[in-house]
């Protein structure tokens, strides 16, 4: 990890997570390894040269979200996220054992980087133009969009618009996008807000919310890990772009990702990396976004 650019299966058996702060282990999806370079060269002083002399790299990501970003019972990273952190690792010439994941909440993505704690977060970071002031984005390497997850027998909240006649709680992540996206539909007194999905969840389950709003990815891994309790209304009401952020002004590793990305799209390890996490309950595998510029 540098510390000086700046100084500031299947999804997992149960919702039982290891939320240790960091930790190391390739991802355990059937069928997926990243392709890893051999003896890449990079021109030296350039942080893809940094990396690769190093051998290692620090990645943020969550590690409670199903489908995306999760880490197992057997401390093992998996998801879409963490297959395409390996992509990008892979690269680089640096296999996924030797990728050090830390849990990055939503509120510590641009802290985390500007403060050298990670080297890229890829955590269905949306991109946006505020974070931007901050981070370099890469990508994006998938679009989501928001949506909202309730009870199995709920069929009153059917949508945004319903939730503004309505006295129900909504729950999200705290410093997320959607938390504050919602606040168009709700006021703040019926909003929950927690640092992890999960804690969402279980508010949802036990009656402190309604609803739960986020991403639909990430509600679609949610629904999965508690068959039969929750449905994903499939009212989507933003568009989601998610990238890779790094260090802000580093253009020429924005560069690499992209390349990286679009490589992985052309030879298929994206679709591979795809069905092997989230595909597992979409039903479409999804085209690489179009790639923004890093200038």
């Amino acid at each position: 990890m540098r510390n000086g650019k700046l100084t500031a299966a299947a999804i997992a058996a149960s919702m039982g997570l290891l939320l240790s702060a960091c930790g190391s282990g390739s991802s355990s999806e059937e069928g997926f390894s990243a392709p890893v370079a051999e003896n890449p060269s990079f021109e030296q002083g350039t942080t893809m040269a940094e990396y690769a002399d190093s051998g290692e790299i620090t990645i943020g990501t969550k590690k409670d979200q199903p489908l995306f970003g999760l880490e197992n019972l057997n401390g093992e990273m998996q998801g879409f996220d963490v297959a395409i952190g390996e992509i990008i690792a892979g690269k680089l010439g640096i296999p996924a054992d030797k990728i050090n994941w830390k849990e990055t909440p939503s509120k510590n993505r641009e802290l985390y980087l500007e403060q050298g704690k990670v080297d890229m977060v890829v955590a269905t970071y949306t991109i946006n133009d505020k974070r931007a002031e901050r981070v370099t984005f890469a990508g994006p390497y998938y679009e989501a969009g928001q949506d909202l997850m309730v009870k199995q027998d709920n069929n009153s909240i059917t949508g945004p618009e319903s939730l503004r006649d309505s006295d129900a709680k909504v729950c999200s992540a705290r410093g997320s996008t959607p938390s504050e996206r919602i606040r168009e539909y709700v006021d703040s007194s019926r909003l929950v807000l927690f640092d992890t999905y999960s804690k969402c969840a279980d508010a949802l389950r036990n009656g402190q919310a309604q609803a739960v709003t986020t991403d639909n990815s990430i509600l679609m891994g949610l629904v999965s890990e508690n068959e039969n309790q929750f449905k994903v209304v499939g009212n989507t009401f933003s568009e989601e772009p998610y990238g890779v952020g790094i260090v802000k002004g580093d253009v020429d590793f924005c560069q690499f990702i992209n390349d990286s990305l679009r490589t992985a799209a052309e030879n298929g390890t994206y679709q591979e990396a795809w069905n092997s996490s989230a595909g597992q309950v979409s039903e479409k595998t999804p085209e690489l976004p179009e790639l923004q510029s890093c200038g």
